[in-house]
């Protein structure tokens, strides 16, 4: 979200009229992989705090996860979780002020420790919301402060205020749509664009929408939000106000008959290991038809495991005779992405330092620097010819099956 949508949002705007793809940048691609980068560094002294900093702030490009999620993978409680990322964070904290780390001068000009609480707490939420991090809204927060040299009670302040405007945000949207409860349906224009961004799989007749969620663990934790729409008829939980406007857009929509949040558990295979994927919400059209969507900020769609965990649900999707369709928070969707044109010297330039080998990120920003490539000319690339790339740390690669130089 904007600035000026973040406020709009707060102020009622309907929240289908919000687009994401202002909020792409590289100066805020640039934080996230120096934070995955210092995550990495604390990894390599202790494996399970990297594991831990990794699961609860999402720097992988995946959503943060709750800590009663965390919880069950290491059978500890939800506290417990919170002490040892707590003990983690400060540990982190402490490596990069000692090693000298450049993440202090990129931090600092981002959240210059003079200025008012209000330019930084709305600096926050922005970043919250085009990163779909609310989960962990506080921690990140913190985290980016401390990095930036503000002191540990200033930074534990803002990060306060940023969770408040977030808990605030969810209650009067609770509210307003209480008041809409029994509104007609009203047909929303921005539906439209996405349903033609939808693969849909060939003839034959779909499955029935799933009526409970497959996602049970922390099905009930505090952290994540509930609103209750109408459509459905009960509270509907969800992990962030990109995942919210989502719902909000389906709910008002006379084009969709029904919905139900993570309908499915999707395994999919990561550098040799086996995860689970559980893709946002499956909603049923009015003609009988279902899509299974799943919410990706659209500066995140091309990292290596959304794209991997993309191809599974699409499997997964075309199997239960659904459509597929990777909701990115803005207009433009992968399709847009794909047919993006790019300048032809960046692509090149792009093209050359893949050919060489992984490229690091001090690479790409340099053929930024000289180009004047933006974050979403490079994520078209990255879709287009097909690229591995990944943050934690940064790596962008060549795919196995194509041979370097060719």
């Amino acid at each position: 979200m904007t600035v000026s949508g973040e406020v709009e949002a707060a102020e009622g705007t309907d929240p289908e009229l919000l687009d994401l793809q202002d909020d792409i940048s590289f100066e805020l691609e640039e934080v996230n992989e120096l934070l995955a980068e210092l995550i990495a560094l604390q990894a390599d002294r202790k494996a399970k705090d990297g594991e831990l900093l990794s699961y609860r702030l999402g720097v992988t490009g995946e959503q943060p996860e709750t800590l009663a999620k965390i919880g069950a993978r290491y059978d500890l409680s939800r506290d417990r979780i919170r002490q040892l990322h707590t003990k983690a964070v400060g540990q982190l904290i402490r490596n990069a002020q000692l090693s000298g780390h450049r993440a202090a001068n990129v931090f600092a000009k981002r959240y210059p420790v003079g200025a008012r609480d209000q330019q930084l707490v709305r600096a926050l939420l922005v970043e919250t919301y085009a990163t779909d991090t609310d989960i962990a809204a506080n921690e990140l927060s913190y985290l980016k402060l401390r990095l930036a040299g503000h002191a540990a009670e200033d930074a534990k302040r803002v990060a306060g205020f940023v969770t408040q405007r977030i808990a605030a945000w969810q209650k009067k949207t609770n509210r307003r749509l209480a008041k809409l409860r029994d509104a007609e349906p009203r047909a929303t224009s921005q539906l439209n664009p996405w349903l033609g961004q939808v693969d849909w799989p060939g003839s034959g007749t779909p499955d029935a929408l799933p009526v409970t969620s497959a996602r049970t663990v922390d099905s009930d934790d505090d952290g994540r939000g509930h609103f209750y729409l109408d459509k459905v008829g009960r509270d509907v939980p969800f992990d962030s106000g990109l995942a919210a406007r989502l719902l909000w857009i389906l709910n008002a929509s006379d084009l969709v008959d029904s919905f139900q949040e993570q309908p499915a558990a999707v395994g999919f295979e990561l550098n040799g290991a086996e995860h689970l994927g559980y893709p946002s919400i499956a909603a049923r059209l009015t003609d009988g038809r279902v899509v299974l969507i799943d919410v990706q900020p659209l500066g995140h769609v091309a990292f290596h495991v959304n794209r991997t965990k993309s191809a599974a649900g699409r499997a997964y999707a075309h199997g239960k005779g659904w459509g597929w369709l990777v909701w990115t928070g803005s207009l433009l969707g992968l399709p847009d992405l794909l047919a993006r044109k790019v300048d032809a010297s960046s692509a090149a330039r792009l093209t050359e330092l893949v050919e060489h080998g992984p490229a690091p990120w001090s690479a790409i920003r340099q053929v930024r620097d000289e180009t004047g490539l933006e974050l979403l000319d490079f994520i078209a690339l990255v879709l287009r010819n097909e690229w591995r790339w990944d943050r934690g740390p940064f790596r962008l690669s060549a795919p196995p099956s194509r041979p370097r130089g060719t």
